[in-house]
């Protein structure tokens, strides 16, 4: 079948997550993405463990986000490099990079260069705050982003001081956003013809993301603190929970889920306690409710109220690690984590968090070795074998 991008050319200057975590979701639904970096690659190539695969240039961090994408090596501080960009973008649908603002405009290359030579051009620029604002030129990384954007301040318990979560939410929440404005800017230009910048800030994605909490201060006053692991409700049925063997969390947010869960749990009795006959009454003494109810998870494992509660259609999970939740059947059953073969083993990696009925997200192309498609990508720019030869000597390649 075919993809939503096939045959749409991203020329891609992105390094680290961010900007190549928006890449990948649209290589992954068919884009031809060419990966344009240093020669020997960049440096999320080679990690911090030195691992067998990060001595490749193929560390693991760096394979989950940069599959199906070709790579093309260019010095970018060589004329010849820049030229042979501009040959690239000439015939690109899309440019991506994650430059601090005015870096490609040094090297001769920004948008107003790129857009001159191809007026249908669409030019992504993600950066910690923008390409306009005080704070343009800043450098920006996402622990920065976090503690900025208020998504600190509500992670985590009090005692323990702004919490940041526990992935790189920030690089990830501006990716998401970056791959979402290309998408836009390529369906209207399926109406309007024209190429657009795309203007990507980190801060910006991670403020639309917190939507709610952003939302209700600006209209009520009200400030979200810290919720620990209890549920943006409050409802104490929301929450963090003991059991025998470990911990699971409740998601009963319903008046009609409390009364299948409390019977379930053996405390049937809690439903006529005048503690607990209403939501905020519930609040009101949530700790004694959440000692009722944790002593009665406390009797069982995980995986055994995970089952009753289930049956009982009361909203909860245990809490899994990793190594468990990449066991699921129902992942499976989706086929988000997918297999390619390399030329040093199979590896697994996430694919799209989205299924299309036609055409939808798939790893099909190993992760590439720095500059492993040099000559092809150059070959289809019109370079001959002689051009390729002398550029790889003058050690633009």
């Amino acid at each position: 079948m075919t993809k939503p991008f096939t045959g749409i050319r991203i020329l891609d200057f992105t390094r680290v997550l961010a900007g190549p975590y928006a890449s990948y979701q649209l290589a992954l639904l068919g884009a031809d993405v060419i990966k344009v970096e240093a020669p020997g690659g960049e440096d999320m190539r080679y990690g911090n463990r030195a691992d067998a695969w990060e001595k490749r240039g193929l560390a693991a961090p760096w394979m989950a986000v940069n599959a199906n994408k070709r790579s093309l090596t260019l010095d970018l501080k060589k004329p010849r490099a820049i030229e042979a960009v501009k040959r690239l973008a000439a015939k690109a649908d899309v440019v991506m990079e994650n430059f601090r603002p005015g870096v490609m405009d040094g090297l001769g290359i920004g948008y107003e260069v790129l857009r001159a030579i191809n007026p249908r051009l669409i030019y992504c620029a993600v950066s910690g705050f923008g390409q306009t604002g005080p704070q343009r030129a800043t450098a920006a990384f996402d622990g920065m982003i976090q503690a900025m954007s208020g998504l600190m301040s509500i992670t985590g318990f009090e005692a323990n001081g702004p919490t940041r979560v526990g992935f790189a939410g920030a690089d990830v929440m501006s990716g998401a956003t970056a791959a979402f404005g290309v998408a836009s800017a390529l369906f209207q230009r399926s109406h309007t013809g024209k190429g657009q910048l795309v203007d990507v800030a980190m801060l910006d994605a991670v403020m639309a993301y917190m939507a709610q909490q952003v939302s209700e201060h600006l209209v009520t006053g009200r400030v979200h603190g810290q919720s620990a692991n209890l549920s943006v409700t409050k409802k104490p049925t929301g929450d963090l929970y003991r059991t025998r063997d470990g911990w699971i969390v409740l998601a009963v947010m319903t008046e009609p889920q409390f009364r299948r869960l409390m019977p379930a749990l053996g405390r049937a009795d809690a439903l006529d306690d005048p503690r607990f006959a209403d939501w905020p009454s519930r609040i009101a003494h949530s700790k004694d409710l959440h000692q009722i109810i944790e002593d009665a998870l406390m009797r069982e494992t995980s995986a055994e109220w995970a089952r009753r509660l289930a049956e009982a259609d009361a909203p909860a999970a245990p809490v899994l690690g990793i190594p468990q939740t990449v066991q699921l059947e129902q992942l499976a059953s989706r086929d988000i984590l997918q297999s390619i073969e390399t030329p040093h083993g199979t590896v697994r990696l996430a694919g799209s968090g989205f299924r299309l009925e036609h055409g939808g997200g798939t790893v099909e192309r190993a992760p590439a070795m720095a500059g492993q498609h040099t000559d092809e990508v150059l070959a289809e720019a019109g370079y001959s074998p002689a051009d390729i030869a002398a550029m790889r000597a003058d050690g633009v390649l």
